[in-house]
């Protein structure tokens, strides 16, 4: 079975209709503030309606208290909430109670026993994202989107044992690689596909979704 794709980082009309035009399953909406791809929530209802039944929208959130979780649910009606803080699993159990929604996690990777906490949320979660954590001497680190790639290896004791999401340091030129080494389910890619940070370009997308679309999960 080939991977599905998601892009992250969805802003505008235009880079949601490349991104759809393209063949993306997801485009991820961020609410962060400190990120250049932050979205404003009336912004993120209009994208959402136009994605949907086309692709499935997923709302980032980070460390969300539950008026944000509300707020999000209320005025965008995402169809996936992605937490992507320090969210315990508890947290994550009432969030997806309290939202009525499926509920992906981010889990940070810089090596086996980082991957290895994913295990802590499999009964809380419906899926896990595996992205890369941010090395501590990189400047203005976000919870993701930082372009940082992680060793795939660090996959190995949890390949073939769960459906995942990957994220990290992906691009049109190794996601292919990316998809073989670790057997991702979906690949996630927000400034791999970008001229600029928060700035989507249409040729990366399309080179991006073409690449991974045919690449083989060993």
């Amino acid at each position: 079975m080939n991977a599905k794709v998601k892009i992250c980082g969805i802003r505008t009309p235009e880079a949601l209709e490349a991104a759809l035009d393209a063949g993306a399953d997801y485009f991820g909406l961020v609410f962060y503030g400190p990120s250049p791809r932050n979205v404003d929530h009336g912004m993120a209802h209009k994208l959402a309606e136009a994605g949907r039944g086309r692709a499935r929208s997923v709302a980032l959130l980070v460390n969300p208290d539950d008026d944000a979780v509300r707020r999000v649910v209320d005025e965008v009606d995402p169809d996936i909430l992605q937490l992507h803080g320090k969210e315990s699993p508890e947290r994550v159990a009432h969030i997806k109670l309290l939202s009525q929604k499926p509920v992906m996690k981010a889990i940070p990777v810089a090596s086996a026993d980082d991957a290895a906490q994913a295990g802590a949320y499999e009964d809380a979660a419906d899926m896990i994202l595996f992205d890369a954590k941010a090395p501590d001497d990189l400047a203005d680190t976000l919870p993701g989107g930082n372009g940082v790639a992680f060793n795939w290896q660090a996959l190995s004791g949890v390949k073939g044992g769960m459906s995942f999401m990957l994220s990290g340091g992906l691009n049109p030129g190794n996601v292919a690689s990316a998809i073989s080494e670790t057997g991702a389910a979906i690949v996630d890619v927000s400034s791999g596909v970008e001229s600029a940070p928060g700035e989507k370009d249409p040729v990366l997308i399309r080179q991006f979704i073409a690449a991974a679309k045919p690449a083989s999960r060993n």
